[in-house]
């Protein structure tokens, strides 16, 4: 990227048969998703190096809204900055992110530095690895509210400020 806007964007309804595999995406700058922007899109992404992307407000790395449903593999999401929510990756408004064999490491935001979600997200984790993320407020590695319902299996969250996980009420 070039820092006029998200790197990838899917937008267009697309389902699991897109397939992006085997990039760095990098150098992305835009208010939601610097690195990947998904809109009502639920694309296969494998092989992925997202980093050193910025979001003025949401997911600086990836950004999941409305319905966007992504499988996310072997992958790691480094680097990455957002102004608001989800330095890592945000999932929003029935958004359910699926990550297998993924990194989440060194992003930053005001709330939940890796992952933030909320507005009834169903994440899955599998294999996956949230270090040293930063928040400023709350949820360093993740933040979860509003009927977040993640599945976490054989990963590890470990070393993130303020917190490894926070669950707000409500």
């Amino acid at each position: 990227g070039d820092s006029s806007g998200s790197v990838v964007t899917f937008e267009n309804g697309e389902d699991s048969t897109a397939v992006l595999m085997g990039f760095t995406i990098t150098n992305g700058a835009a208010e939601n998703g610097g690195g990947i922007n998904l809109d009502q899109s639920s694309p296969s992404l494998y092989d992925l190096t997202v980093s050193q992307n910025t979001a003025s407000s949401n997911g600086g790395g990836i950004y999941c809204y409305d319905q966007s449903s992504p499988i996310l593999k072997n992958s790691s999401v480094v680097n990455n900055s957002a102004g608001q929510h989800a330095g890592g990756i945000r999932c929003w408004n029935d958004s359910n992110i699926k990550l297998e064999n993924v990194v989440i490491a060194n992003n930053t935001a005001i709330t939940g530095g890796g992952m933030h979600c909320r507005n009834n997200p169903s994440l899955t984790l599998m294999n996956v690895t949230i270090i040293n993320n930063n928040a400023d407020v709350f949820g360093g590695g993740i933040y979860l509210r509003s009927d977040s319902n993640p599945i976490i299996v054989n990963s590890i969250v470990w070393g993130n400020t303020p917190q490894n996980i926070y669950f707000r009420a409500g």
